[in-house]
């Protein structure tokens, strides 16, 4: 039964699909099999493995609005152990459209159910916002990871994503637990990252991971080329610290890589 991680942070910019492709890609490096659901209307993360979203005929809305089968909408990536649940522009509707739908804020839960069972890890994208989307993200989450960027507004609105989170816990997902806070975009030669750095680790300890995603310019190339950066540039510092946060990941879920 496959681990569902949502990475989430309301804040604009600090890495939130970037990180879901190449965490994604990366544990499917390792030989497990993944999914990406793409759970933002701007459809970032499936242009960012190749497809292009003009061609999606059945996405994450269509599962969610309409109880579309999901076996229906994922589609197959160049790697074999990569598969994407898709979005699609249509998604930005969904929030007023599920405003009457019962049970709405457990609809991306019930049509994950299913394929839960089909993967060893379902890395799910969210927008950035606090709407109806992201809330059925984390309801239909085992776990939530917190990117924040080594920059001067860390740690702002981290608060409010943090009482968010609360209150899905005590209303709709009791199990949902903080996989760790990412830190992104670190650049080892600025003393700003690294006072962040170590005001993030003071303040949150061990639930920030070990592993610091840099600046790195691979990172930025490789969805203009529909790759994540592991396919890009394998030995890039991007792609090989996504492999190592795929690492730390498995280590902390006592799971092994093939």
């Amino acid at each position: 039964m496959g681990k569902i991680i949502a990475i989430a942070n309301q804040k604009g910019g600090v890495g939130k699909t970037t990180s879901a492709i190449n965490l994604a890609a990366s544990l499917a490096a390792l030989e497990l099999k993944t999914l990406i659901v793409d759970a933002d209307p701007q459809a970032n993360a499936t242009s960012g493995v190749g497809i292009n979203p003009k061609d999606v005929e059945a996405s994450i809305y269509e599962c969610m609005v309409d109880n579309v089968d999901p076996y229906d909408c994922i589609v197959k990536t160049d790697n074999k152990y990569l598969d994407l649940l898709p979005s699609h522009i249509d998604l930005v509707g969904a929030e007023v459209e599920m405003v009457s739908i019962n049970q709405r804020e457990n609809k991306m839960k019930a049509a994950l159910a299913d394929v839960k069972k089909e993967y060893d890890f379902i890395i799910i994208d969210c927008s950035p916002s606090l709407g109806l989307i992201t809330v059925n993200a984390l309801t239909a989450a085992d776990s939530i990871i917190i990117p924040v960027q080594c920059e001067y507004f860390a740690l702002e609105g981290l608060g409010k994503l943090l009482n968010t989170i609360k209150i899905i816990q005590n209303r709709l997902n009791p199990d949902l637990a903080i996989e760790g806070i990412l830190l992104t975009m670190y650049d080892l030669r600025l003393n700003l990252s690294n006072q962040v750095v170590e005001e993030v680790k003071t303040h949150f300890k061990s639930m920030v991971f070990s592993t610091l995603i840099p600046r790195n310019i691979k990172l930025s190339e490789s969805p203009s080329f529909g790759v994540p950066a592991i396919s890009h540039d394998a030995e890039s510092k991007g792609a090989l610290a996504y492999l190592n946060l795929a690492k730390e990941i498995l280590e902390k879920n006592q799971v092994e890589a093939a």
